[in-house]
């Protein structure tokens, strides 16, 4: 599984032949401006709200690629009045999809449509493929519902948001790691804007404090797990 990081809460994830692409925010963000949206590969685009700097390039992408769209049931109904192909999921839902089981699980956020309709409620993803399970936790605040992620799935790595102010922070995502047992985090969902530039060390240094691994990679950059 390869996991790569296009800025703000966007990720590319490549499990055998299958590309996913999650929260594609990109055109709309200069600090990705070196990622070309055009050449991005997806069959599916997984969204976990439909907050603008989610979804900004989720239709173009769609059309280009005829990518499957997944998310909750409003979202993925937007989408398909568009005549887009989409996979309508709600929480607490799981689906075995061709690169794993996914399961759409609890955020604590808004969400609403740029033009300000209704955008059904936030989630998160939990993607058990090719023998290794990550948590992928939208935009979220810290949730007693984590806790219920490693009563059923052993995880690899959690993706977390960290920016504060619109989501939860550093330290509040060192307790999400207690609450999914996971000690392994990649870090999103920060130095897009204003509100939610992070000092890296000091962030880095209370996750390894704790005894527990924070990356933060770089616009472009991956992992592989």
């Amino acid at each position: 599984m390869k996991i790569t990081f296009y800025g703000h809460a966007c990720l590319g994830i490549k499990v055998n032949d299958v590309h996913i692409l999650v929260d594609p925010f990109i055109s709309g963000n200069p600090k990705a401006s070196n990622v070309d949206v055009t050449t991005l590969k997806a069959d599916y685009i997984l969204l976990t709200h439909a907050h603008q700097d989610h979804i900004l390039d989720a239709e173009a992408i769609a059309k280009r690629t005829n990518a499957v769209i997944v998310s909750n049931y409003e979202v993925a109904t937007h989408y398909e009045k568009l005549g887009l192909e989409v996979h309508p999921m709600n929480h607490g839902g799981q689906w075995d999809f061709e690169f794993g089981n996914l399961k759409y699980v609890n955020a604590i956020h808004t969400s609403s449509f740029p033009d300000g309709s209704y955008g059904g409620q936030p989630g998160g993803f939990v993607i058990e493929g090719e023998r290794k399970n990550i948590y992928i936790a939208g935009d979220t605040a810290l949730t007693m519902d984590m806790k219920l992620i490693p009563m059923q799935t052993q995880l690899d790595l959690a993706i977390l948001p960290i920016g504060d102010n619109f989501t939860m922070g550093v330290d509040d995502a060192i307790l999400a790691s207690d609450f999914i047992q996971c000690d392994k985090i990649l870090g999103y969902h920060f130095d897009t804007f204003g509100y939610i530039e992070i000092d890296h060390e000091e962030a880095k240094r209370k996750f390894f404090d704790k005894d527990k691994d924070l990356m933060l990679l770089e616009i472009g950059e991956s992992i592989e797990l």
